[in-house]
């Protein structure tokens, strides 16, 4: 098992921020472009991609959720 350090985390990023936009995309009926860039600007990708705050943990449930919480 591979620790997940400030020095990987963006390795797993591109894979978090495509399920998080997937369900975007279906919960507010945009393409998925769209949906991609919604996340890339948003609060819930500042924090996804500083490691101390543990959101890679997440599923795509979870950050959609946070996400709505913190728009």
């Amino acid at each position: 098992m591979i620790d997940i350090t400030a020095d990987n985390l963006y390795l797993i990023l591109p894979y978090k921020v495509s399920q998080l936009a997937m369900l975007y995309a279906k919960n507010f009926d945009v393409d998925i472009i769209d949906a991609i860039r919604a996340i890339y600007n948003s609060n819930t990708y500042r924090d996804l991609a500083r490691e101390e705050t543990k959101l890679w943990h997440y599923g795509p449930v979870a950050l959609m959720e946070y996400y709505m919480e913190n728009k």
